[in-house]
């Protein structure tokens, strides 16, 4: 047997082995980021909560309100993603929509397709109304001057530090607020909700979630929020990479908080597209159904 031989096999095979398991260790890495740009990010999921509580007519037992939020328009979140994504919300047959802010990413910049947005905007179906507050991208970049107006024609009431009815037969209702801003707009926390009445069904709408330790002195039920992004990047079993100002608190998912006498549920959402970087990962981005229940106590 030639010994010389052997051995150069046996170096070719680690040589080999070597190889295959360099690739290997590179294609992780590659693989997760191929998954979180191109995959995770594109993904919408849809989360189901049902809201129990006293305070809910029952005329308003089964109600669907959904909730999307921070879709950024831009280079990163087409036209396509978002008709298809009206689309999904349709065929949920929501009662009520709300979107809770960041509807394009730079708007001062998004022109050629902000019209044909609009359009888009405008076919999504809820017959007890749509309803919007600003984020902090719909306030910076000069969306400012356009926003509301913008909204307002795709067929959605702007809430800006609003309190608004709604009405279903028997003139039985529900109340929703929004507040402006908290980051770039003028938000009067205290103005808008202290009229709100302890006995009726109280919804909130805002941007950033963690004002919701200012909104637990009023008589609110229910706080809807985005801005989060979910962190965007989330380490399984460890949580978000980074945390965005006022989404440090509450990242995510339904919370329970003490409220003025009575409960006060909170719901962050993860959002739609991205910002700063195209990527999502342990972050799928997400739409948000709430089912309204009338408890018994």
């Amino acid at each position: 047997m030639n010994t010389h031989h052997v051995k150069k096999e046996q170096k070719k095979s680690i040589l080999k082995k070597f190889i295959i398991s360099l690739i290997s260790i590179l294609m992780i890495p590659i693989s997760f980021y191929f998954y979180a740009t191109e995959i995770e990010r594109r993904l919408v999921s849809v989360t189901w909560n049902e809201i129990e509580a006293p305070t809910i007519p029952k005329e308003f037992n089964n109600k669907k309100i959904l909730q999307f939020s921070d879709v950024h328009l831009g280079p990163e979140f087409t036209l396509k993603q978002l008709d298809n994504l009206v689309e999904k919300m349709n065929e949920l047959c929501p009662d009520i929509v709300v979107f809770t802010g960041d509807l394009i990413d730079k708007f001062g910049s998004y022109n050629e397709e902000r019209e044909e947005a609009k359009e888009i905007l405008r076919k999504i179906h809820a017959p007890l109304g749509k309803y919007a507050v600003f984020g902090n991208h719909d306030r910076g970049g000069g969306g400012s001057l356009f926003y509301k107006r913008y909204m307002e024609e795709a067929g959605f009431s702007v809430l800006v530090n609003d309190v608004q009815k709604i009405k279903v037969e028997n003139d039985k209702y529900i109340t929703i607020s929004g507040l402006d801003d908290l980051l770039l707009g003028k938000p009067q926390i205290d103005s808008t909700l202290k009229n709100l009445r302890q006995q009726d069904f109280n919804m909130l709408l805002v941007h950033e979630p963690d004002v919701v330790d200012k909104v637990a002195g009023y008589p609110v039920d229910f706080q809807i929020s985005g801005h989060s992004h979910g962190g965007q990047v989330q380490i399984p079993f460890v949580g978000p990479l980074i945390t965005t100002k006022l989404a440090e608190k509450y990242v995510e998912g339904m919370y329970e908080l003490e409220g003025k006498s009575k409960s006060l549920y909170l719901y962050v959402n993860r959002g739609i597209g991205t910002t700063r970087m195209p990527v999502r990962f342990w972050s799928v981005p997400e739409l948000s159904v709430f089912v309204l229940k009338q408890s018994s106590n």
